[in-house]
């Protein structure tokens, strides 16, 4: 590949990247280049070429040597919807240096945009680099703008690979669009690809295989991105892609634009002398307590660094050290936790923040500053964004970076001695923080910024600490010691609250306490109805064998419903045989013999996961999912019926979603099957959840094969009702007392009397 010369595509004035007022072009997120703030109304060719993307307001060619360069007319002009703009090439056309690309009417467009600063970026940095431009000077139509060569090593664009190109347009239909972890998801996967894949969102395009990339194209629900491969790989690549997009990333693709999400509080300057601070409730809750300011503790670093071989094995074994520290502190049961620490080691392999680090080691510097001058460059384009989801992660950046200086310079992370009762305050908290301290001394956290999505809420509700979050700037400006109510219920907290005040919350807090207690103390005795009836008090797990501990000490008799969905979701591939045997064991060693239930996993509808892509279903609740799901993939199914008749004590098997005889018998004879072939002697019960009035009106047919039914009472509801649990101008009528509802699980529970079989009372209603 040879060099390529760019000319000015517009009179005026060539400035430096970084004097753009726009952090996506300043921070060089798009890739590098210069900008132009014109004098003339036409923009042409700087180089021949043929045109791969054409928006109204912007443009992207790709140069014979596989440079692909953009020039964007003005700043935030995508929202002017291509007024005052005249297209005068379209896609796939070959253009010579000089030919007009588009028009633009200059006095409209200067009215109505931020700014008519035009920047002409290299996209592809990951293949080039600008090696010599112009700047600071007026520069007219067809003079030398910049130089572009290809970077050492890099002959991936030779003209055999570009004949294996793939593009395709998908619909991302994520409620939140692509953020953090359904980025990681997708980066995830495209790295399993060798071909070059970017995502393009009108004029903007990422490096697919990059988490920080993807995020900052800052994809909302309902918008459609382009996916295009280049390589040996690329048709399959593309359509892998678009088909973990179409499952929903790991998450729960959306049908509509959803409820509108709570905007963090702004409060006025005067907030840091008002007694009462507002902000959204991040985590439930209450507390009483002292104020105590969480200041970070920025570890110092050198600048320069001691030669680049030095600095990049530096680098490198740090990666190293903290990628081994998240995926063993991600190796708990938390799913929560697991899944933030899972996000956090995506980033370590970030193609965008290593290639940046890299670049500036490359320059002299230090790891730990270049390491530093990445995360934080990366860091302000997400703040930039007007998405406050997006906004948010820039926290976990800021997070991985500190994470990581600890680890290049061996400093220790800073110990906090935290008072008793403390709440804590600060600008905004870091997961890393809230995984490291210990709950027992804290009783709230309350911050000026962040938001309701953030992983810090995800951890604080985890942990059963009730957490304000976006409260304003008067957060920081609180005394250490100051008395305080934490109301994270009605998303206030209360500032040197008169005595009375405390008094009031103190008893609140201590008739919850005792109530509590006195639960617990009766956790072991026998459960009766009020009319004596003697009933059985299962527990309801999700996790692993922590959570199973939990709940024997809290007086369960044993498993009604092990979701194994813990075990399928947030993962790149399904867990094996071994893997699911290794935690159904664990559970039932930690229920101490008692009796354990554990349900076929019931994924697809609203509980999606990547690696197994479901055909597009306009309403995926009555689609492939529960029961279905195992019979459409049998291999997975029987993976999991095998490690189950491993364990021991042997547990009993629940389907979900089961609405005929016929699904009932298929699942027995693929556990038949697999006793034959392992020479696995005795039964195993198997029984069907009743969550459909369906199976609630067959219930007899259904008892008269099934070993036990359980009524799952949350999807019973809706079904029956017919209303979306999850719609939120609906939530006040989903009622499990509908005297519909009723009918449905008396009629099971006459259905189970008749054929002799037990029925349990599963979701919302029986607890």
């Amino acid at each position: 590949m040879t060099a390529l010369v760019l000319m000015a595509p517009l009179d005026g004035w060539v400035s430096a990247l970084e004097e753009v007022p726009d952090p996506v072009f300043s921070q060089r997120i798009l890739g590098d280049g210069v900008a132009i703030d014109p004098t003339c109304a036409t923009v042409r060719a700087p180089c021949d070429g043929v045109v791969i993307s054409l928006a109204k307001h912007a443009v992207s060619l790709r140069a014979a040597n596989g440079a692909e360069i953009l020039i964007h007319v003005g700043l935030e002009t995508v929202a002017l919807h291509g007024q005052g703009f005249v297209s005068q090439t379209a896609e796939g056309r070959s253009v010579k240096t000089g030919d007009p690309l588009l028009r633009f009417d200059l006095d409209f467009v200067f009215e109505r945009a931020k700014s008519l600063i035009t920047p002409v970026v290299l996209t592809n940095g990951d293949r080039f680099e600008v090696v010599r431009r112009n700047s600071g000077r007026r520069v007219a139509t067809g003079e030398f703008l910049m130089e572009i060569a290809p970077l050492a090593g890099r002959g991936a664009t030779e003209q055999a690979d570009r004949g294996h190109e793939a593009v395709r347009n998908v619909a991302v239909m994520l409620a939140h669009g692509i953020h953090a972890r359904p980025a990681a998801v997708l980066a995830n996967a495209a790295r399993r690809f060798d071909s070059d894949i970017q995502l393009v969102r009108d004029t903007k395009r990422a490096n697919a295989k990059s988490v920080v990339a993807l995020m900052s194209l800052g994809i909302k629900h309902g918008e459609h991105a382009e996916i295009r491969a280049v390589g040996g790989d690329a048709q399959k690549a593309v359509a892998t892609l678009c088909e973990i997009i179409a499952a929903g990333l790991g998450e729960s693709p959306a049908k509509g634009a959803g409820a509108k999400p709570l905007q963090a509080a702004r409060p006025e300057d005067s907030a840091a002398f008002a007694k009462t601070l507002r902000g959204v409730r991040a985590a439930p809750g209450m507390a009483v307590g002292r104020a105590f300011q969480l200041k970070p503790a920025e570890i110092p670093v050198a600048e320069e660094g001691a030669g680049i071989g030095h600095e990049t094995a530096a680098l490198d074994g740090a990666l190293d050290k903290l990628r081994a520290r998240l995926e063993a502190s991600a190796s708990g049961q938390d799913a929560a936790r697991n899944g933030i620490l899972g996000a956090h080691v995506a980033l370590l392999d970030d193609p965008q923040l290593l290639d940046a680090a890299r670049a500036a080691i490359g320059r002299g510097k230090s790891a730990a500053f270049a390491w530093r001058a990445s995360l934080r460059d990366a860091a302000a384009a997400l703040r930039a964004m007007d998405d406050a989801l997006m906004r948010e992660r820039a926290r976990d950046l800021l997070d991985i970076e500190a994470q990581l200086i600890e680890a290049l310079t061996g400093a220790a992370p800073p110990t906090l001695e935290v008072p008793p009762d403390a709440i804590l305050l600060a600008e905004d908290f870091l997961p890393s923080q809230l995984i490291a301290l210990g709950p027992d001394r804290v009783a709230g956290l309350c911050s000026a910024g962040g938001g309701p999505t953030s992983h810090v809420a995800i951890l604080a509700a985890g942990l059963g600490l009730p957490a304000l979050a976006g409260a304003g700037a008067g957060v920081t400006a609180i005394v250490d010691g100051t008395a305080l109510i934490l109301d994270a219920d009605n998303a206030m907290l209360h500032i040197s609250p008169e005595a009375s005040e405390l008094q009031e919350a103190r008893a609140a807090l201590a008739l919850r306490a005792t109530r509590g207690r006195e639960a617990q103390a009766r956790a072991l005795e026998d459960c009766f109805t009020a009319d004596g009836t003697r009933i059985e008090v299962f527990a309801n797990l999700g996790s692993g064998a922590e959570e199973a501990r939990a709940a024997v000490a809290l007086g369960a008799e044993g498993c009604g419903l092990l979701r194994t969905e813990f075990l399928f979701q947030e993962r790149d591939a399904a867990p094996s045989e071994d893997e699911q045997w290794r935690a159904y064991q664990a559970i039932a060693a930690a229920l101490e013999g008692r009796p354990l239930i554990i349900r076929c996993f019931d994924i697809g509808g609203d509980k999606p996961v990547s690696y197994l892509p479901l055909p597009s279903e306009d309403n995926p609740a009555l689609g492939l999912r529960g029961i279905r799901i195992g019979l459409w993939r049998p291999d997975l199914q029987r993976t999991q019926l095998a490690a189950i008749l491993r364990v021991r004590p042997r547990p009993r098997v629940m389907l979900p979603m089961v609405v005929s005889l016929s699904e009932l018998r298929s699942v027995r004879a693929m556990i038949e099957d697999l006793q034959r072939e392992r020479g696995i002697e005795g039964s195993i019960a198997l029984g069907v959840m009743v969550e459909t009035p369906a199976s609630a009106v067959l219930a007899d047919q259904l008892a008269s094969e099934a070993d036990f039914l359980s009524i799952g009472t949350n999807d019973l509801t809706q079904y029956t009702l017919a209303m979306d649990r999850g719609h939120p101008q609906l939530a006040s009528q989903i009622d499990a007392l509908h005297p519909a509802v009723l009918r449905m699980i008396a009629q099971a529970a006459k259905g189970a009397r008749l054929r002799a079989k037990n029925i349990c009372l599963c979701g919302g209603l029986a607890a």
